[in-house]
């Protein structure tokens, strides 16, 4: 007997228990021998990360298509694992180690804190991994693998050695975006831009040997400390006579000339810029193509260094600047201080550090040579980005590349595997032995080396990730089964950072891409359509969600809301509109086993001779038609909006209401057909919601394995359903019909005010040999689901009577003596003006510039869905009163 009410939190952890001690997440579960394989590789989150409402969308969908694919009978695996996460870890692991006062990093010594790094890691570091599992997520969890682990370290080894070797990695000195409290570079996805109120200043610059001089300006009046150059435009002819001249830089007093470069523009302020290629990535470029000196005024730490003035050296670079901008104004070079709201980048996780440009020796990948393969790639078709719109966000990104930053100096993460001998020479080997060999043989003599204490960026062992995973750089069954991987489920903001070097590795390495296609998710917004944050306090945690509706719910809405290029809006309402589909399917099951409704041996949906029972099962077909051909093709909302709109507008709320009539009949075979039919039904319907809910399909697959033949499987490795085969269209014609009728006769009586418990007689005219045909078979069902007293056919409409027009045929409603006619008219006149005023007013309103230009887009779009509402309404009082005739 099926429980009586479905409880969430009851099912989920036994059913996912269940999963799991049957092996059924294992790749190639429920596969047959020579399957075609079918490979998502997860995109690793962060050892230190929780589950947010962002990952539950892209785990829901990751998870959706394993489910979908496995029920094909593919052999699936669904690759996890977590990233080790470098900055973030290490900082999480100092903080600890201060607020429980204990020896710091540096007093704890590498090999030590890296212990405590780890300790971390196996107490606290998998806490996403046992959310995931909360989601439903059916990945192989024996093979979980983590960036740091043995095998994982052995192909970043091979990848850089053999990089190096080929000249695609190198040591050089640049510009990077440095952190000056944890004194490391870090990536462009680890900065964030803040706007703030500062300032511009302008200055003024003396030429040398004349009274002239120019003027620059700049939001970093510090950073003049390293200007060595002024830059003009080759064509501004207001600096043509100056051009080549030296500048006298204030405050230091050093000679440095002046320029020409397309980087000034004469449309922005004095047409001149002061050109500091040590402390900004544009003059950096300046910088390169004059072929200028580079001077770095900060340390690591941004404190004024020994290259600036005495007076300066030591000063925090915020406190140098109020100082510098102080003697500035003193030597009469302060032309104006300019109010101006600027971008600043900051450390994005603390929103406190400004970043610096800071210039520095560091590790290079050859990014430019590595890009071409993996741009043509995407271009030729070989891999497709869905929606195809990212796909020339990918060709800005590749189009424009610099080399890529790898070195971190932290501690945490794959230490590069360089020594460097005594006079510097760099010896880049898989392991120290290696390394010192070929020192010795190098310098002739045994030599004393010391390793490089930088460690890799992240996202440099993750762009190995589709293929160390499955065992690389060995060659192991998983590599040659499961690569090249099939769809890549990603957000948009990775697409460079990982999506796009997965693609230069893969190609690289395995000479083939890493994935057929790379489906980019939405952002998730609040249902405001503001981004989350907790600031704004408008964040929405998934595992509340889960708590308060279900996992199946909250599975289904995001499924629902995912349409392809645009943003989630997730509101409550829809959650919790999900949960009550789920409480209607389990409804629905309930009812057809309290009718006895169970599946028989050997029952042939194609010998069905039912009307009714013909048209669910040709529904259903094309149900499940629907659904899959959406899946196929990324329409994830499209997929699971025709399931919804199936499940409960076709068979919840139709089928079951036909059918009522039947169980509680006379007619035992079409009873026993019908019975049948439902129950097959049903199991198409748990087959087909399954990939969206699959907590609730598993339960009540379980609970009504006893309802006929022995379940030989359990619905996770079950058939997905094949019913081409059962599509019919002429009784979908019929049964098409019959609910349009039913339909429309309902409308007409609610809105002409018939009282629900007086039956109508219903007059036919112009009806069609098929029509009455229809009308005939079916007089039962219409008269009792659309209250109807008897049915006759005439040649005119009769007097006083509602209407409804329906294919050839008008269906009317006499209703003298039913309603008073004259009233309704009268009400429904009523109506009308007082519908034509608001939509005036509401007109009125949106077409006032002052009203659209002040009001909030929130205001402004709930005047526009007032009108629209208002419009629909008259419609339907226009159309009653023309059914009075």
């Amino acid at each position: 007997m099926i429980d009586k009410s479905y409880d969430p939190k009851e099912v989920e952890n036994r059913i996912y228990e269940g999963w799991q001690s049957e092996n059924l997440f294992a790749a190639g579960a429920g596969a047959k021998e020579g399957a075609e394989s079918y490979t998502i590789a997860m995109p690793p989150p962060n050892v230190t990360g929780d589950l947010h409402v962002g990952h539950a969308l892209t785990f829901t969908i990751q998870d959706l298509l394993a489910r979908f694919e496995r029920m094909r009978g593919k052999n699936v695996l669904w690759q996890p694992g977590t990233d080790h996460a470098g900055i973030a870890t290490q900082m999480i692991v100092e903080r600890q180690l201060m607020e429980n006062q204990l020896p710091g990093r540096r007093e704890l010594g590498r090999e030590k804190f890296l212990e405590k790094v780890w300790e971390w890691k196996e107490k606290s570091g998998n806490t996403i991994v046992s959310q995931q599992k909360r989601l439903g997520s059916s990945a192989d969890w024996s093979r979980q693998r983590f960036t740091m682990d043995d095998g994982m370290s052995d192909a970043v080894l091979k990848v850089f050695v053999q990089l190096h070797k080929e000249g695609l990695i190198y040591k050089d000195k640049r510009l990077v975006n440095w952190h000056p409290v944890l004194q490391t570079a870090v990536s462009d996805l680890e900065v964030e831009n803040i706007e703030i109120n500062g300032h511009m200043w302008h200055l003024r610059y003396p030429i040398e040997g004349s009274d002239e001089t120019i003027t620059v300006a700049t939001t970093r009046p510090e950073t003049m400390l390293g200007d060595t150059a002024v830059a003009v435009h080759p064509e501004d002819e207001r600096y043509t006579h100056l051009v080549g001249k030296m500048v006298i830089l204030p405050l230091t007093g050093r000679k440095i000339p002046i320029v020409t470069d397309e980087h000034a523009d004469p449309e922005q302020g004095s047409g001149a810029v002061k050109i500091t290629p040590a402390h900004d990535f544009n003059d950096f470029e300046v910088g390169k193509r004059n072929n200028l000196e580079k001077i770095n005024i900060f340390t690591s730490d941004a404190k004024i260094n020994d290259e600036a003035p005495e007076a300066y050296r030591g000063m925090d670079r915020f406190d140098a600047r109020k100082q510098i901008v102080k003697d500035l104004d003193a030597l009469g070079v302060l032309v104006e201080i300019e109010d101006k709201m600027i971008s600043v980048p900051h450390d994005e996780k603390s929103k406190l550090v400004v970043i610096e440009p800071y210039l520095t020796d560091q590790w290079y990948v050859d990014a430019v040579t590595l890009a071409k393969p993996a741009l043509a790639a995407v271009k030729e078709g070989r891999t497709k980005f869905v929606p195809k719109s990212w796909e020339n966000t990918y060709y800005a990104w590749m189009e424009n590349l610099q080399p890529w930053c790898i070195s971190r100096q932290l501690w945490w993460g794959h230490q590069i595997p360089a020594w460097y001998g005594p006079d510097g020479k760099v010896f880049v080997e898989h392991s120290e032995e290696d390394a010192q060999a070929a020192a010795d043989d190098h310098y002739g003599a045994p030599t004393t080396i010391t390793r490089d204490e930088d460690v890799l960026d992240t996202w440099f062992s993750s762009a190995l990730w589709p293929f160390s995973t499955l065992g690389w750089p060995e060659k192991t069954k998983e590599l040659e089964t499961y690569y090249q991987t099939n769809t890549l489920v990603t957000g948009f903001d990775i697409i460079f950072f990982w999506v796009a070097r997965m693609m230069m590795f893969g190609l690289h390495f395995m000479d083939e891409e890493p994935f057929e296609n790379v489906y980019v998710h939405a952002l998730v917004r609040d249902e405001n359509g503001q981004k989350m944050s907790k600031t704004k306090g408008n964040v929405i945690d998934p595992l509340v969600l889960f708590d308060e509706y279900g996992t199946d719910a909250t599975r289904f809405t995001l499924a629902a809301m995912a349409a392809q290029g645009r943003d989630i809006r997730l509101s409550l309402s829809r959650v919790e509109g999900y949960r009550n589909f789920v409480t209607k399917i389990w409804n629905a099951a309930r009812f057809l086993e309290m009718n006895e409704c169970v599946r028989v041996e050997g029952f042939d949906p194609k010998s069905v001779n039912s009307a009714l029972n013909k048209w669910i099962l040709s529904r259903t077909a094309k149900a499940v038609a629907d659904v899959e051909k959406s899946i196929e093709t990324f329409r994830f909302n499209e997929s699971a909006n025709a399931a919804y709109d199936f499940v409960w507008g076709t068979f919840c709320d139709w089928f079951v209401e036909l059918a009522k009539p039947v169980f509680n009949g006379d007619d035992e075979a079409l009873k026993a057909e019908t019975r049948a039919t439902a129950a097959f039904a049903l199991d198409q319907i748990l087959a087909l919601l399954h990939p969206f809910m699959p907590f609730v399909t598993e339960e009540l697959w379980a609970q009504t394995a006893h309802q006929g033949p022995k379940r030989e499987k359990q619905l996770i490795i079950s058939e997905w359903p094949q019913l081409a085969a059962l599509v019919d269209e002429e009784a979908e014609q019929e049964l098409g019909w019959l609910i349009d009728l039913i339909s429309g006769i309902r409308s007409v009586r609610v809105e002409m005010n018939v009282p629900a418990s007086i039956k109508a007689p219903l007059v036919v005219v112009g009806a069609n040999d098929k029509t009455k045909l229809h009308l005939d078979s079916q007089a039962a069902m219409v008269k009792r689901l659309a209250r109807i007293e008897d049915i006759s056919f005439a040649d005119a409409v009769p007097d006083e009577a509602a209407q409804l027009v329906l294919n050839e045929a008008t269906y009317c409603l006499p209703l003298s003596g039913i309603i008073d006619i004259s009233a309704e008219k009268e009400r429904l006149g009523k109506d009308l003006a007082k519908l034509d005023k608001e939509i005036d007013g509401v007109d009125r309103k949106l077409s006032n510039e002052q009203f659209i230009s002040k009001a909030p887009e929130s205001v402004v779009n709930d005047q526009k869905q007032r009108r629209d509402d208002a419009i629909a309404k008259k419609e339907r009082v226009e159309a009653a009163l023309a059914r009075l005739g």
